[in-house]
């Protein structure tokens, strides 16, 4: 299992310095020494809070792998204003470059890890029974209802790696929702890992006018990617998957 998980850590690496273009690629090295928190210390998952508006918490048990890491999770009650029904077409933007720390939430894509900073989560669901309609993108997984709110579902790994869902289809344990601010957009994904303080060295950004607005960035040494929540959600309102 763990020779499949780093074959497909190997295809997406692979994929995501393809996507951001002319970045440099990252060296394979893998580092000597561990670079030290730039707060201090690492947050567990149980510690993570998303603060919002008008918020009910309630507590998550995760199983299997995830036995050992409970978290306290909050459901945001999201006003869903998000459709495909053809909005007006929106300009890329580059993520900017924070000057402070920030903390990000890793999780985990059919042994892919992907990473979104707090202050842009909206909140994280047990995954659910969708109602799937017809004639939407095929990354799109349905409508989630939860607590008469609904959610607009992506199926996490055919947005990011279309020409790649193949490869890494069988490996799939959705399990969670991952909620994009309060867009009423969820990413899912099989696993949470833990949440971790970056510094802005930390992340090899995208350059200036690059074409993969969403991707804010590489994780130097976890070599994975850092999502750029806005941008994301706009291709998302555009019915456009990670190739625009």
């Amino acid at each position: 299992m763990s020779k499949v998980k780093n074959a497909n850590e190997r295809v997406m690496y692979d994929y995501l310095n393809e996507l951001l273009h002319p970045i440099a690629s990252i060296p394979d090295e893998t580092p000597t020494q561990e670079k030290a928190d730039a707060t201090g210390s690492t947050k567990a998952i149980s510690d993570v809070a998303v603060n919002s508006a008008a918020v009910e918490s309630e507590t998550h048990e995760l199983t299997g792998e995830d036995a050992s890491v409970s978290m306290n999770l909050t459901d945001t009650t999201l006003d869903v204003g998000a459709s495909l029904e053809s909005p007006a077409p929106v300009k890329m933007a580059t993520a900017s470059v924070p000057e402070e720390p920030f903390q990000a939430l890793y999780f985990e894509v059919a042994g892919l890890t992907m990473a979104v900073p707090l202050t842009q989560l909206g909140g994280i669901h047990n995954l659910s029974e969708r109602n799937h309609l017809l004639g939407k993108p095929d990354w799109f997984d349905g409508v989630m209802v939860h607590r008469e709110e609904r959610y607009n579902v992506v199926d996490t790994a055919r947005w990011v790696m279309p020409e790649r869902y193949q490869q890494i289809q069988s490996d799939l344990n959705y399990q969670y929702l991952i909620m994009l601010e309060d867009s009423g957009w969820g990413l899912m994904c099989d696993r949470l890992i833990t949440t971790e303080a970056l510094s802005p060295d930390d992340v090899k950004w995208s350059k200036p006018n690059g074409k993969r607005g969403w991707l804010a960035g590489l994780v130097k040494e976890k070599k994975c990617a850092l999502i750029e929540v806005s941008e994301l959600i706009k291709l998302l309102n555009l019915g456009l998957n990670c190739n625009g």
